[in-house]
């Protein structure tokens, strides 16, 4: 039986609230202190806790994408550039007319049976009585649906714990104190793991057609150089703030290799002969050249690779297993057996849970907020939790917040997340999923490790029965 609807949100509001006391405690208290202010200046730090100013920071604001702590700056300055989130102009849209084919609602729909196989398995022991812990789920389902977009080989949960580890070293390399250090020692061994792990499918054998090139003279041609697959190169998710480094130290990774591979040891040397004088190699020295857009190319399509896994399995197992919490806690169950509000009860979980709850920019003009001045330079914190009312406003697919502010927890204007789609497509199949058993939460422990809020176990038990497939009773 449903709680009282009231009682059923502070109870689940409480529970959720742990995922960030538990694992930030410092940070979510000084920004809970600071979010009746719609914007706050701190020094040379500007927090946008206001819906408007948050909508208007991110579409009128110009944003410096290239900055020293910024997402986009980190994934410059380690991956050479091309991390979709860092990018201007042509290049960005390329990028994101990309990204959009393959999360579109074509894309979607090719993955969808992906997704749907580990919720039907990960989730049959409900129906015999026996307690499911959701996080595995969610990494699982989040690695295989990363392995069929990017089309990789890889075990999908090997796949998410990789993407896993290398988020949580980068945001420890932000935080203050020891962990730094360590952090950092850390990067380059996680980011080989997963760069191993994101090679696509017949990359070896293309990479040994670029080696027999270096011996033949003959010409690989340029829709062949290691690049990705078209419309498995790009990159989207929630979690832009966790992800930005991880991304570079992927690219730098895998293009430092399959540029070494392309030029071959003798074209390092064979280049400097042929600086020497005109009796130098030419064709040693073209293939060093050739190696090297090679390596360039393989390290900016990487890094996009790693970019889009990396925030997808995060935000996927964030939100998950949270948006499930909620709904057993807040007794949210029979409104997410309906088709006909689940699609809305989705975008309020989404916006409750916003799995990546704020954004670090740094504005690249002076500019107004909301009556605070913007000087150009300055570091500007975007709380998305404070902006879509996460804070106070229960999720309510009868009385859901207006749409243009629940969105918001995917961005606005030219940089919105790509992902959106796919990120409600898998909440509203899981929802579907475990509604039929009315789950309750038996145990729960928040992850103090993980790069974005959320729980490390997070074990649920059915409290009725669901229907077998004829309507009769699964037992």
């Amino acid at each position: 039986m449903n709680a009282a609807p009231d009682t059923g949100a502070r109870a689940a509001r409480r529970r959720d609230r742990r995922v960030y006391t538990r694992s930030r405690p410092l940070l979510f208290a000084l920004l809970a202190a600071a979010r009746r202010r719609p914007v706050l200046r701190v020094g040379g730090t500007v927090l946008v806790n206001g819906t408007e100013p948050y909508r208007h920071a991110l579409t009128r604001i110009p944003l410096d994408r290239a900055a020293e702590g910024t997402t986009g700056g980190a994934a410059r300055e380690l991956s050479g550039g091309g991390s979709l989130f860092d990018e201007e102009g042509a290049g960005h849209r390329a990028a994101r007319r990309t990204v959009a084919l393959d999360l579109g609602a074509a894309g979607v729909e090719r993955l969808r049976p992906v997704w749907r196989a580990v919720l039907d398995r990960r989730l049959a022991p409900l129906a015999t009585g026996d307690a499911v812990d959701l996080v595995p789920l969610a990494r699982e389902l989040a690695g295989a649906t990363v392995r069929a977009l990017l089309d990789v080989t890889a075990d999908p949960a090997a796949l998410s714990d990789a993407a896993a580890e290398v988020a949580a070293v980068a945001v420890r390399g932000h935080l203050p104190g020891p962990g730094r250090s360590r952090a950092a020692r850390a990067a380059g061994p996680a980011a080989a793991r997963l760069a191993a792990l994101l090679t696509p499918a017949g990359q070896d054998d293309l990479d040994e057609r670029v080696r027999d090139e270096r011996v033949s003279g003959e010409h690989v041609p340029d829709e062949h150089v290691p690049d990705g697959k078209p419309g498995r190169d790009g990159s989207g998710g929630a979690g832009r703030e966790a992800v930005g480094e991880a991304a570079g130290h992927v690219g730098r990774s895998a293009g430092a290799d399959t540029g070494r591979e392309a030029a071959g040891d003798t074209g390092g040397d064979t280049d400097r002969d042929a600086g020497q004088g005109a009796g130098g190699d030419a064709r040693q020295g073209a293939g060093g050249s050739a190696g090297g857009r090679a390596g360039r190319d393989a390290e900016r399509a990487a890094a996009r690779r790693a970019m889009l896994a990396v925030a997808a399995v995060n935000t996927t197992v964030a939100a998950l297993p949270r948006a499930a919490a909620w709904c057993a806690d807040a007794g949210l169950w029979e409104q997410a057996a309906d088709s006909r509000s689940r699609a809305a009860l989705v975008d309020e979980l989404l916006r409750v849970v916003a799995p990546s709850p704020l954004l670090p920019r740094v504005a690249a003009a002076d500019a107004d907020l909301d009556g605070c001045p913007v000087r150009a330079g300055d570091r500007l914190i975007l709380v998305a939790r404070h902006a879509v009312h996460a804070d106070d406003t229960p999720p309510d697919a009868r009385c859901p917040v207006a749409p243009a502010v629940a969105q918001l927890v995917f961005g606005a204007g030219p940089h919105a997340c790509p992902g959106a789609r796919l990120a409600r497509a898998q909440l509203d199949d899981m929802l579907a999923a475990l509604a039929p058993f009315r789950p309750s939460v038996v145990a729960a422990r928040a992850d103090r490790r993980a790069a974005l809020p959320g729980w490390r176990t997070l074990t649920v038990r059915a409290t009725a029965l669901a229907p077998g497939p004829h309507g009769g009773s699964p037992c």
